[in-house]
C-alpha cells in the first residue's frame, strides 16, 4: 500500500490545533504492542480537526485540544521506522519526558523560593522583617533544601539516560514523582509566606502554582511513578 487511512480520536494533546506535524502511535496490525505503528500527520491533511480550546487551571500559553481524525490519507512515507515500531517509540522517548516535567517543576520552585526570600526581607511585622521569625526561616530551608534534593534527583536520572543504565527507567520515576511533588510543595508554601498578597496575579506566584500542579499527572501520574519504581524493587 501506498498509504494508510487513519480513523480515531486523542484528547489533551499539547500544542493540539498549533502545531505543524503530529506524530500518532495508531494500530496498523495485530492486537498487542507489535500491532502499533508512529505516523506523522501534517497540519492541513484532510479529515484532521481539532476540539475547543480547553480552559485549564494553569499552563495557559500553551493550547491543549483534543485532535481528531477522520478518514485521514497519511503517505507511507510518513511512518517513522518500521511498521510496528510505534510502541518502541513511544516507549523510549517516556523517561525523557518524565525527567524534563521534573526541570519544568524545579525551575518552577526555584522562582517560587527566589520570590518568597525577597518577600522576608521586604515585609515587615510586629517591627520585625519576615525573615527574624524563626518559623519563616525553617520553612525557608525546608523549601530550598527540597528543591536541591529534586535537583539531585534530576541530575541522576539524566545521567541515568546518558549512560543507558539499568535502572533508568526507575531513577527518572523517582525524579518525577519526588520533583514534581517537592516543588509543588515549594510553590504553596511560597505563596503561603506571602500570605494574601501571594493570592494575588501581581506578585506572579499564584500563576507558578496553577501551573506546577499539573505536573504530578503529566506524563505519567504520580501513582503510576510509585508502581514503576515498586515492580523494579520487587523485581
Amino acid at each position: 500500500n501506498s498509504h494508510f487511512i487513519l480513523n480515531g480520536s486523542k484528547s489533551f494533546i499539547s500544542g493540539g490545533s498549533t502545531s505543524d506535524v503530529y506524530a500518532v502511535m495508531c494500530r496498523t496490525g495485530e492486537s498487542g504492542a507489535n500491532g502499533i505503528s508512529c505516523l506523522l500527520v501534517e497540519a492541513g491533511t484532510e479529515g484532521l480537526s481539532f476540539g475547543a480550546k480547553e480552559k485549564k487551571m494553569g499552563w495557559n500559553t500553551q493550547h491543549t485540544a483534543a485532535v481528531h481524525f477522520d478518514n485521514c490519507f497519511v503517505p507511507i512515507d510518513n511512518l517513522v521506522g518500521n511498521e510496528g515500531d510505534g510502541f518502541k517509540i513511544a516507549m523510549a522517548g517516556l523517561d525523557g519526558g518524565r525527567v524534563n516535567i521534573a526541570a519544568c517543576s524545579i525551575g518552577g520552585a526555584r522562582k517560587a523560593l527566589e520570590l518568597a526570600k525577597s518577600y522576608t526581607k521586604e515585609r515587615k511585622q510586629f517591627g520585625k522583617q519576615l525573615a527574624d521569625f524563626q518559623s519563616i526561616q525553617f520553612k525557608l530551608a525546608d523549601m530550598a533544601t527540597e528543591l536541591d534534593a529534586s535537583r539531585l534527583m534530576l541530575h541522576r536520572a539524566a545521567s541515568s539516560i546518558d549512560e543507558g543504565a539499568p535502572d533508568a527507567i526507575m531513577h527518572c520515576a523517582m525524579a518525577k514523582k519526588w520533583a514534581t511533588s517537592a516543588c509543588s510543595k515549594i510553590c504553596n508554601d511560597a505563596l503561603q509566606i506571602h500570605g494574601g498578597y501571594g493570592y494575588l496575579k501581581d506578585f506572579g506566584i499564584e500563576k507558578i502554582v496553577r501551573d506546577l500542579r499539573v505536573h504530578e499527572i503529566l506524563e505519567g501520574t504520580n501513582e503510576i511513578m510509585q508502581l514503576i519504581i515498586a515492580r523494579r524493587i520487587l523485581n
